[in-house]
């Protein structure tokens, strides 16, 4: 894992999950981490795990879909660590819906924090990070089913294959001005939404894996934060799968 000693980064939806988990292995590797998430109980909770850790965070409250809060957000960065190094582009939210099913609404909410909450924190950590002339990193979570078209899941899956584009485009754009732009595409991650699903929907999951089991977030985490350091410098509009070897072999 490369270092990230005194690096500025922002985190959305790092209020649980893989969000909080970045959250803290970026603190616990020396970065100041702004802790971004529409949840403020959440975000709170991680600012409190990370302090008690000796690591250094402040909250913001923060939803992604609105372009004014996601600019504000930078800002507020910058205002209180005087930089941004890192943004990390993970909030998100699913539901699971066929096609002939899916709900309108269900559908504009999710485009617009998936789809739209990535571009807008692309948008605005570029212009902040080109006007302070950082060459910064932009990281952004996709998934594995923005590669494969899994069933009753076409508003996430459109969305998240937006995001690999919006990444490659990006990481084009912004290479002029030293900026990198990355992905990961973790396939499934042990968080609390597993907790919804039936005992053999679970075990049908697991096995998609090749060691057979979920994955923790500690190892999405762990790929994030050498993605935002200087050891992945050479790495540039890639999205790196996180999923033990569900694109390759399952």
């Amino acid at each position: 894992m490369g270092n990230l000693s005194g690096k500025v980064s922002i985190i959305t939806g790092a209020g649980s999950g893989i969000g909080r988990q970045t959250a803290l292995t970026f603190a616990q590797n020396g970065a100041k981490v702004v802790v971004a998430e529409v949840n403020e109980a959440n975000g709170q909770e991680t600012v409190q795990q990370i302090e008690d850790a000796g690591g250094e965070a402040t909250f913001f409250k923060v939803d992604v879909s609105k372009y004014d809060e996601v600019e504000a957000m930078v800002d507020f960065a910058v205002r209180e660590y005087g930089t941004l190094d890192v943004l990390f582009n993970n909030a998100g939210v699913s539901h699971v819906a066929n096609v002939l099913d899916e709900d309108i609404e269900d559908y504009h909410k999710l485009i617009s924090v998936d789809q739209h909450g990535v571009f807008y924190g692309i948008k605005a950590g570029a212009d902040k990070m080109k006007e302070l002339g950082v060459r910064g990193v932009i990281v952004n979570t996709a998934s594995t089913f923005a590669f494969l078209a899994y069933p009753s899941n076409i508003t996430y899956n459109m969305a998240k294959a937006a995001v690999v584009q919006a990444t490659k485009t990006a990481a084009a754009d912004l290479a002029p001005h030293g900026i990198r732009v990355v992905g990961v595409a973790p396939a499934t991650i042990n968080t609390d939404i597993l907790k919804e699903y039936p005992a053999e929907a679970l075990e049908a999951i697991k096995v998609k894996h090749m060691r057979n089991d979920v994955i923790e977030p500690e190892r999405v985490a762990d790929v994030v934060a050498f993605l935002a350091s200087d050891a992945a410098d050479a790495i540039n509009g890639s999205v790196i799968p996180v999923d033990d070897g569900y694109l390759s072999f399952k």
